[in-house]
Protein backbone atom coordinates (compact mmCIF):
# COMPACT_ATOMS: atom_id res chain seq x y z
CA UNK A 1 0.00 0.00 0.00
CA UNK A 2 1.33 3.43 -0.98
CA UNK A 3 2.33 5.69 1.89
CA UNK A 4 0.05 8.64 2.58
CA UNK A 5 1.21 12.06 1.39
CA UNK A 6 0.88 13.45 4.90
CA UNK A 7 3.61 11.06 6.02
CA UNK A 8 6.12 12.98 3.92
CA UNK A 9 6.49 14.91 7.17
CA UNK A 10 8.49 12.01 8.53
CA UNK A 11 11.32 11.60 11.03
CA UNK A 12 13.75 11.89 8.14
CA UNK A 13 12.19 15.21 7.12
CA UNK A 14 12.41 16.60 10.66
CA UNK A 15 15.99 15.41 11.05
CA UNK A 16 16.98 17.46 8.01
CA UNK A 17 14.77 20.45 8.78
CA UNK A 18 15.87 20.80 12.40
CA UNK A 19 19.52 20.40 11.34
CA UNK A 20 19.09 23.45 9.12
CA UNK A 21 17.20 25.39 11.78
CA UNK A 22 19.94 24.72 14.33
CA UNK A 23 22.53 26.22 11.96
CA UNK A 24 20.50 29.39 11.33
CA UNK A 25 18.46 30.22 14.43
CA UNK A 26 20.10 31.14 17.71
CA UNK A 27 19.04 29.15 20.76
CA UNK A 28 16.99 26.75 18.62
CA UNK A 29 16.20 23.52 20.45
CA UNK A 30 15.14 20.57 18.29
CA UNK A 31 13.46 18.67 21.13
CA UNK A 32 11.31 21.64 22.13
CA UNK A 33 10.38 22.24 18.49
CA UNK A 34 9.37 18.61 17.93
CA UNK A 35 7.39 18.49 21.18
CA UNK A 36 5.29 21.33 19.76
CA UNK A 37 4.92 19.52 16.42
CA UNK A 38 3.79 16.17 17.77
CA UNK A 39 0.55 17.13 19.47
CA UNK A 40 -2.21 14.68 20.30
CA UNK A 41 -3.89 15.70 17.02
CA UNK A 42 -0.83 15.13 14.79
CA UNK A 43 -1.89 11.75 13.42
CA UNK A 44 -5.28 13.10 12.35
CA UNK A 45 -3.82 16.05 10.45
CA UNK A 46 -3.68 15.79 6.64
CA UNK A 47 -0.81 17.09 4.50
CA UNK A 48 -1.82 20.74 4.27
CA UNK A 49 -2.89 20.81 7.90
CA UNK A 50 0.52 19.49 8.93
CA UNK A 51 2.16 22.06 6.66
CA UNK A 52 0.26 24.93 8.29
CA UNK A 53 0.88 23.51 11.76
CA UNK A 54 4.66 23.36 11.25
CA UNK A 55 4.70 26.82 9.68
CA UNK A 56 2.87 28.22 12.70
CA UNK A 57 5.39 26.68 15.08
CA UNK A 58 8.31 27.96 13.01
CA UNK A 59 6.89 31.47 13.36
CA UNK A 60 7.65 31.40 17.09
CA UNK A 61 11.36 30.92 16.31
CA UNK A 62 11.70 33.60 13.64
CA UNK A 63 12.32 37.27 14.25
CA UNK A 64 9.34 39.44 15.15
CA UNK A 65 10.58 41.87 12.51
CA UNK A 66 9.14 40.63 9.20
CA UNK A 67 12.00 41.64 6.83
CA UNK A 68 14.47 40.04 9.26
CA UNK A 69 12.41 36.86 9.39
CA UNK A 70 12.46 36.69 5.58
CA UNK A 71 16.25 36.92 5.62
CA UNK A 72 16.25 34.03 8.10
CA UNK A 73 14.06 31.99 5.73
CA UNK A 74 16.51 32.65 2.90
CA UNK A 75 19.32 31.44 5.18
CA UNK A 76 17.33 28.31 6.06
CA UNK A 77 16.85 27.54 2.35
CA UNK A 78 20.53 28.12 1.60
CA UNK A 79 21.44 25.79 4.46
CA UNK A 80 19.01 23.10 3.25
CA UNK A 81 20.63 23.26 -0.17
CA UNK A 82 24.11 23.05 1.38
CA UNK A 83 23.23 19.88 3.31
CA UNK A 84 21.82 18.36 0.08
CA UNK A 85 18.16 18.27 1.07
CA UNK A 86 17.15 16.92 -2.35
CA UNK A 87 19.06 13.70 -1.58
CA UNK A 88 17.67 13.29 1.93
CA UNK A 89 14.00 14.32 1.77
CA UNK A 90 11.23 13.14 -0.55
CA UNK A 91 9.52 15.85 -2.61
CA UNK A 92 11.33 18.82 -1.03
CA UNK A 93 9.54 21.23 -3.39
CA UNK A 94 6.24 20.08 -1.86
CA UNK A 95 7.01 19.68 1.85
CA UNK A 96 8.84 22.98 2.14
CA UNK A 97 5.81 24.92 0.97
CA UNK A 98 5.47 25.59 4.69
CA UNK A 99 8.05 28.38 4.12
CA UNK A 100 6.06 30.44 1.58
CA UNK A 101 2.99 29.79 3.72
CA UNK A 102 4.68 31.99 6.33
CA UNK A 103 4.81 34.78 3.71
CA UNK A 104 1.14 34.21 2.90
CA UNK A 105 0.07 34.59 6.53
CA UNK A 106 2.53 37.20 7.83
CA UNK A 107 3.63 39.25 4.85
CA UNK A 108 0.45 40.60 3.33
CA UNK A 109 1.08 44.11 4.63
CA UNK A 110 4.66 44.26 3.36
CA UNK A 111 4.19 43.97 -0.39
CA UNK A 112 7.71 44.73 -1.57
CA UNK A 113 9.49 42.40 0.86
CA UNK A 114 7.04 39.58 0.21
CA UNK A 115 7.08 39.84 -3.58
CA UNK A 116 10.89 39.83 -3.68
CA UNK A 117 10.91 36.83 -1.33
CA UNK A 118 8.44 34.82 -3.41
CA UNK A 119 10.40 35.49 -6.59
CA UNK A 120 13.52 34.05 -4.95
CA UNK A 121 11.97 31.24 -2.91
CA UNK A 122 9.84 29.75 -5.72
CA UNK A 123 12.93 28.17 -7.28
CA UNK A 124 13.26 26.05 -4.13
CA UNK A 125 9.59 25.50 -3.29
CA UNK A 126 6.66 26.84 -5.27
CA UNK A 127 4.93 30.01 -4.09
CA UNK A 128 1.81 29.44 -6.21
CA UNK A 129 -0.43 29.35 -3.11
CA UNK A 130 1.31 32.14 -1.21
CA UNK A 131 0.89 34.65 -4.04
CA UNK A 132 -2.89 34.36 -4.25
CA UNK A 133 -3.84 36.55 -1.25
CA UNK A 134 -1.58 39.21 -2.74
CA UNK A 135 -3.44 39.04 -6.05
CA UNK A 136 -6.75 39.40 -4.21
CA UNK A 137 -5.60 42.36 -2.11
CA UNK A 138 -3.38 44.14 -4.68
CA UNK A 139 -4.73 42.87 -8.00
CA UNK A 140 -3.35 45.49 -10.40
CA UNK A 141 -0.04 45.88 -8.59
CA UNK A 142 0.51 42.13 -8.19
CA UNK A 143 -0.46 41.26 -11.76
CA UNK A 144 1.96 43.91 -13.00
CA UNK A 145 4.73 42.17 -11.02
CA UNK A 146 3.68 38.77 -12.36
CA UNK A 147 3.84 40.05 -15.92
CA UNK A 148 7.46 40.94 -15.18
CA UNK A 149 7.95 37.44 -13.75
CA UNK A 150 6.73 36.04 -17.07
CA UNK A 151 9.86 37.58 -18.65
CA UNK A 152 12.24 36.10 -16.06
CA UNK A 153 15.29 34.05 -17.03
CA UNK A 154 14.27 31.51 -14.38
CA UNK A 155 11.64 29.00 -15.52
CA UNK A 156 10.38 28.52 -11.94
CA UNK A 157 9.56 32.23 -11.76
CA UNK A 158 7.92 32.18 -15.21
CA UNK A 159 5.78 29.23 -14.15
CA UNK A 160 4.77 31.07 -10.98
CA UNK A 161 3.50 33.92 -13.16
CA UNK A 162 0.99 31.56 -14.77
CA UNK A 163 0.32 29.01 -12.02
CA UNK A 164 -0.19 31.61 -9.31
CA UNK A 165 -3.01 33.38 -11.15
CA UNK A 166 -5.05 30.31 -12.10
CA UNK A 167 -8.65 31.05 -11.16
CA UNK A 168 -9.27 27.51 -9.87
CA UNK A 169 -5.86 26.32 -8.70
CA UNK A 170 -6.29 22.94 -6.94
CA UNK A 171 -5.67 23.24 -3.18
CA UNK A 172 -5.50 27.02 -3.55
CA UNK A 173 -8.07 29.66 -2.69
CA UNK A 174 -10.15 30.60 -5.74
CA UNK A 175 -9.63 34.00 -7.33
CA UNK A 176 -13.28 34.89 -7.81
CA UNK A 177 -12.66 38.05 -9.84
CA UNK A 178 -10.78 36.00 -12.44
CA UNK A 179 -13.59 33.46 -12.58
CA UNK A 180 -15.91 36.29 -13.64
CA UNK A 181 -13.38 38.14 -15.82
CA UNK A 182 -10.11 36.41 -16.76
CA UNK A 183 -8.83 39.29 -18.89
CA UNK A 184 -6.10 40.34 -16.38
CA UNK A 185 -4.52 36.90 -16.83
CA UNK A 186 -4.38 36.83 -20.62
CA UNK A 187 -1.30 39.02 -21.14
CA UNK A 188 0.73 36.62 -18.98
CA UNK A 189 -0.48 33.60 -20.94
CA UNK A 190 0.26 35.34 -24.23
CA UNK A 191 3.80 36.05 -23.05
CA UNK A 192 4.39 32.43 -22.06
CA UNK A 193 2.65 30.57 -24.90
CA UNK A 194 5.92 29.68 -26.66
CA UNK A 195 8.00 29.26 -23.54
CA UNK A 196 10.94 26.86 -24.04
CA UNK A 197 10.07 25.03 -20.79
CA UNK A 198 7.37 22.34 -20.92
CA UNK A 199 6.94 22.94 -17.17
CA UNK A 200 5.82 26.50 -17.95
CA UNK A 201 3.72 25.60 -21.00
CA UNK A 202 1.81 22.99 -18.99
CA UNK A 203 0.89 25.70 -16.48
CA UNK A 204 -0.36 27.92 -19.31
CA UNK A 205 -2.54 25.07 -20.56
CA UNK A 206 -3.92 24.39 -17.08
CA UNK A 207 -4.67 28.08 -16.62
CA UNK A 208 -6.61 28.15 -19.89
CA UNK A 209 -8.43 24.97 -18.89
CA UNK A 210 -9.47 26.68 -15.64
CA UNK A 211 -10.75 29.64 -17.67
CA UNK A 212 -12.81 27.30 -19.87
CA UNK A 213 -14.88 26.19 -16.88
CA UNK A 214 -16.28 29.69 -16.29
CA UNK A 215 -15.65 31.48 -19.59
CA UNK A 216 -15.58 28.80 -22.30
CA UNK A 217 -15.68 31.25 -25.19
CA UNK A 218 -12.50 32.95 -23.98
CA UNK A 219 -10.61 29.65 -24.18
CA UNK A 220 -12.23 28.77 -27.51
CA UNK A 221 -11.22 32.11 -29.04
CA UNK A 222 -7.63 31.76 -27.78
CA UNK A 223 -7.47 28.17 -29.04
CA UNK A 224 -8.55 29.28 -32.51
CA UNK A 225 -5.98 32.07 -32.46
CA UNK A 226 -3.05 29.95 -31.20
CA UNK A 227 -3.68 26.68 -33.04
CA UNK A 228 -1.22 26.27 -35.87
CA UNK A 229 1.19 28.96 -34.66
CA UNK A 230 3.79 26.48 -33.40
CA UNK A 231 4.11 22.97 -32.02
CA UNK A 232 4.26 24.53 -28.53
CA UNK A 233 0.97 26.38 -28.90
CA UNK A 234 -0.67 23.35 -30.53
CA UNK A 235 0.21 21.25 -27.46
CA UNK A 236 -1.05 23.97 -25.11
CA UNK A 237 -4.33 24.34 -27.00
CA UNK A 238 -5.03 20.61 -26.95
CA UNK A 239 -4.22 20.24 -23.26
CA UNK A 240 -6.22 23.37 -22.43
CA UNK A 241 -9.25 22.01 -24.29
CA UNK A 242 -9.70 18.82 -22.30
CA UNK A 243 -12.66 20.04 -20.22
CA UNK A 244 -14.46 21.47 -23.25
CA UNK A 245 -13.83 18.31 -25.27
CA UNK A 246 -15.12 16.12 -22.45
CA UNK A 247 -18.19 18.36 -22.30
CA UNK A 248 -18.75 17.74 -26.01
CA UNK A 249 -18.31 21.38 -27.03
CA UNK A 250 -18.86 21.30 -30.78
CA UNK A 251 -16.78 24.38 -31.60
CA UNK A 252 -13.79 22.74 -30.00
CA UNK A 253 -14.59 19.38 -31.59
CA UNK A 254 -14.58 20.96 -35.03
CA UNK A 255 -11.36 22.85 -34.30
CA UNK A 256 -9.59 19.53 -33.80
CA UNK A 257 -11.17 17.89 -36.83
CA UNK A 258 -13.88 15.84 -35.12
CA UNK A 259 -16.72 16.33 -37.57
CA UNK A 260 -20.23 15.07 -38.15
CA UNK A 261 -21.13 11.57 -36.98
CA UNK A 262 -23.77 11.17 -39.70
CA UNK A 263 -21.95 8.15 -41.14
CA UNK A 264 -20.91 6.64 -37.81
CA UNK A 265 -22.98 3.93 -36.15
CA UNK A 266 -22.73 2.13 -32.81
CA UNK A 267 -24.06 -1.42 -32.94
CA UNK A 268 -24.37 -4.34 -30.52
CA UNK A 269 -23.74 -2.32 -27.36
CA UNK A 270 -23.75 -4.88 -24.54
CA UNK A 271 -22.88 -5.02 -20.84
CA UNK A 272 -21.32 -8.12 -19.37
CA UNK A 273 -23.86 -8.04 -16.57
CA UNK A 274 -26.74 -5.80 -15.55
CA UNK A 275 -25.77 -6.20 -11.88
CA UNK A 276 -22.31 -5.11 -10.69
CA UNK A 277 -20.93 -5.51 -7.19
CA UNK A 278 -18.66 -2.99 -5.48
CA UNK A 279 -15.09 -4.09 -6.04
CA UNK A 280 -15.81 -5.60 -9.46
CA UNK A 281 -15.55 -4.29 -13.02
CA UNK A 282 -18.29 -3.28 -15.40
CA UNK A 283 -17.32 -4.84 -18.73
CA UNK A 284 -18.90 -3.68 -21.98
CA UNK A 285 -18.40 -4.03 -25.72
CA UNK A 286 -19.78 -2.63 -28.96
CA UNK A 287 -19.09 -2.27 -32.66
CA UNK A 288 -18.18 1.06 -34.24
CA UNK A 289 -19.14 1.22 -37.92
CA UNK A 290 -17.74 3.86 -40.23
CA UNK A 291 -20.15 3.82 -43.19
CA UNK A 292 -18.36 6.67 -44.95
CA UNK A 293 -16.23 6.10 -48.06
CA UNK A 294 -13.42 8.05 -46.40
CA UNK A 295 -11.40 7.73 -43.21
CA UNK A 296 -12.89 9.54 -40.20
CA UNK A 297 -11.13 11.08 -37.20
CA UNK A 298 -13.21 10.06 -34.18
CA UNK A 299 -13.03 10.90 -30.49
CA UNK A 300 -14.63 7.99 -28.69
CA UNK A 301 -15.61 8.17 -25.01
CA UNK A 302 -18.03 6.74 -22.50
CA UNK A 303 -19.77 8.33 -19.54
CA UNK A 304 -20.78 6.80 -16.26
CA UNK A 305 -23.75 8.44 -14.55
CA UNK A 306 -22.98 7.68 -10.92
CA UNK A 307 -25.94 7.58 -8.56
CA UNK A 308 -25.82 10.24 -5.86
CA UNK A 309 -27.21 10.03 -2.34
CA UNK A 310 -30.16 12.29 -3.25
CA UNK A 311 -31.24 10.00 -6.11
CA UNK A 312 -29.87 12.11 -8.97
CA UNK A 313 -26.87 11.21 -11.08
CA UNK A 314 -23.50 12.86 -11.68
CA UNK A 315 -21.72 12.34 -14.99
CA UNK A 316 -18.03 11.45 -15.43
CA UNK A 317 -16.53 11.02 -18.90
CA UNK A 318 -13.75 8.54 -19.73
CA UNK A 319 -11.77 8.51 -22.97
CA UNK A 320 -11.58 5.35 -25.09
CA UNK A 321 -9.64 6.54 -28.14
CA UNK A 322 -8.94 9.44 -30.42
CA UNK A 323 -7.84 8.18 -33.81
CA UNK A 324 -8.66 7.69 -37.48
CA UNK A 325 -11.08 4.87 -38.28
CA UNK A 326 -10.76 3.54 -41.80
CA UNK A 327 -13.48 3.96 -44.40
CA UNK A 328 -16.24 1.36 -44.55
CA UNK A 329 -14.99 -0.65 -41.60
CA UNK A 330 -16.43 -2.11 -38.43
CA UNK A 331 -14.32 -2.12 -35.28
CA UNK A 332 -15.12 -4.22 -32.23
CA UNK A 333 -14.28 -2.47 -28.97
CA UNK A 334 -14.16 -3.87 -25.42
CA UNK A 335 -13.58 -1.89 -22.24
CA UNK A 336 -14.14 -2.20 -18.52
CA UNK A 337 -14.76 0.28 -15.71
CA UNK A 338 -13.56 -0.37 -12.18
CA UNK A 339 -15.90 -0.10 -9.23
CA UNK A 340 -13.20 -0.74 -6.68
CA UNK A 341 -13.44 1.45 -3.59
CA UNK A 342 -11.20 4.53 -3.77
CA UNK A 343 -10.88 7.48 -1.43
CA UNK A 344 -11.92 9.99 -4.12
CA UNK A 345 -15.38 8.53 -4.76
CA UNK A 346 -18.16 7.18 -2.59
CA UNK A 347 -20.47 4.71 -4.28
CA UNK A 348 -24.22 4.66 -3.71
CA UNK A 349 -26.19 1.51 -4.38
CA UNK A 350 -28.83 1.45 -7.08
CA UNK A 351 -29.28 2.17 -10.76
CA UNK A 352 -26.37 3.70 -12.68
CA UNK A 353 -26.12 4.49 -16.38
CA UNK A 354 -23.41 4.15 -18.99
CA UNK A 355 -23.50 5.99 -22.31
CA UNK A 356 -21.28 5.95 -25.40
CA UNK A 357 -20.07 9.25 -26.84
CA UNK A 358 -18.89 9.87 -30.40
CA UNK A 359 -17.34 13.28 -31.17
CA UNK A 360 -19.06 14.77 -28.15
CA UNK A 361 -22.51 13.33 -28.93
CA UNK A 362 -24.07 10.66 -26.72
CA UNK A 363 -25.37 7.96 -29.05
CA UNK A 364 -26.38 4.99 -26.89
CA UNK A 365 -26.86 4.14 -23.23
CA UNK A 366 -27.64 1.28 -20.91
CA UNK A 367 -28.55 0.90 -17.26
CA UNK A 368 -26.99 -1.35 -14.63
CA UNK A 369 -27.44 -1.86 -10.91
CA UNK A 370 -24.64 -1.46 -8.38
CA UNK A 371 -24.83 -3.63 -5.26
CA UNK A 372 -22.63 -3.86 -2.13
Amino acid sequence: MADLFKNLYSKQFFDVFTEALEKVLEDFNSKTFLDKVYTDQWEELELKQRMYHISGILEDYLSGDYPTSIRQIHQIIDTLKAIKVEERVKYPDLVFMLLPHYIETKGLNDFDTSVAAMEKITSFTTCEFAVRPFIIKYEDKMMSEMLKWAESDNHHVRRLASEGCRSRLPWGIAIRDFKFDPSPVLAILETLKNDPSEYVRKSVANNLNDISKDNPQVTIDIAKKWKGQSKETDWIVKHASRTLLKAGNQEMMQLFGFGSIHNIEINNFELSNSIIYVGDYLEFNFDLLNRSDKNELIRLEYAIYFLKQNGTHTKKVFKISEKVYSAETSTHIKRRQSFKVVSTRKFHMGEHLISLIVNGVEVDESAFELKP
